[in-house]
């Protein structure tokens, strides 16, 4: 089976791609990897994909999206980064491989990921859901099971498709939703990439949902997942091999959810600490922290929140600032600027 597996990030998150790509590399050396990034080199920064374990890199801008400066200035660093998912699985279908995987870029493989594979010969659509099985304590009922049912059943850290039948169907339905309502707005039914599949179950056939508790762990199942390492070195969950690890929010506050529900389960942090040695050892020097190209205003100033959704919600602002990161006179910010006062 021909496979593409991607991963869409910035630069401030290159050193966690970077040690995905070198585990993907080590399992999976036929796969073709692509880096899909929405974002450009910091200023003295000398990038060259052709030293990355991936084989290419797709920028968001190439994509074809329809006045792209424009949208993209009506998403924040999240929004972007997982809205492009969708037109990049759209234009993969096309390219004539078999099989496309996504992965978050703060995944890590431990193991091969051939049982995907084998699930995708019979189904269409792979997804992982945040919880496999119920949580008994209150505090992870409210830490877990009401996030899950804010942000979404299932985790979108991990997508696999075929690129055909309802893989492609999917492929083009959820291309379409992420390029207009990829938005942070739990209050009215959105979160980013995610709360859409929550209707893929519902909307396609030979959509399988993969039970097996070795695939996107993480801080919101441990309370349900035991880790343990064998004699031999081989990391199990719940007596399933460990498949890949979703090393979510890398400082303190993963930390803190990993400690709570962790507990003594020490090999836990045994997997957490090898991670950030990777990590340690993949960071580039050169890149200012929180770096995203599209994160300020010509001039250098920090694009506010406020002003992001007030321009992708007024066609006419879209119109009357067509070029709206542009600083100045006459530009989106001074005019933005004028109403807040």
């Amino acid at each position: 089976m021909k496979v593409v597996c991607y991963s869409s990030f910035t630069f401030s998150y290159l050193d966690r791609a970077r040690v995905l790509y070198r585990t993907l590399r080590s399992f999976h050396p036929d796969w073709e990897l692509v880096a899909l990034i929405t974002d450009e080199p910091p200023p003295g920064f000398a990038f060259d994909p052709a030293e990355e374990d991936f084989d290419r890199v797709a920028w968001a801008r190439d994509l074809g999206i329809q006045n792209f400066e424009s949208w993209i200035f009506g998403h924040d660093v999240i929004e972007a980064c997982t809205a492009v998912k969708g037109p990049f699985i759209q234009q993969a279908c096309a390219s004539g491989v078999d099989a496309v995987i996504y992965l978050d870029p703060d995944t890590a493989l431990l193991a091969p990921l051939d049982p995907l594979l084998e699930l995708l010969e019979a189904h269409d659509i792979l997804l992982t859901p945040h919880l496999l099985d119920p949580n008994d304590d209150l505090l992870a009922i409210l830490d877990n099971d009401l996030s899950a049912s804010k942000t979404g059943i299932f985790n979108l850290g991990f997508v696999a498709i075929r690129t055909s039948g309802e893989g492609a169907r999917f492929a083009r339905w959820w291309a379409d939703r992420l390029l207009r309502f990829c938005h942070d707005d739990i209050p009215n039914g959105l979160f980013v990439d995610q709360r859409w599949c929550d209707h893929v179950p519902a909307l396609f056939d030979k959509v399988k949902v993969v039970r097996d508790p070795g695939y996107n762990v993480a801080s919101w199942n441990l309370s349900r997942r035991k880790v343990e390492v064998g004699k031999n070195g081989a990391i199990t969950v719940n007596g399933s091999p460990l498949r890949f690890w979703h090393f979510t929010k890398l400082g303190p506050k993963g930390d803190v959810m990993t400690k709570r529900y962790a507990g003594d389960n020490f090999h836990v942090f045994e997997i957490w600490n090898w991670y950030r040695r990777q990590v340690a050892a993949a960071t580039p020097a050169g890149i200012p922290e929180g770096w995203w190209a599209y994160g300020q205003f010509q001039d250098g100033a920090p694009i506010p929140k406020a002003a992001r959704v007030l321009y992708r919600e007024r066609p006419d602002l879209q119109a009357a600032f067509p070029q709206p990161f542009a600083s100045g006179e006459g530009a989106f910010q001074a005019w933005f600027r004028e109403q807040d006062r």
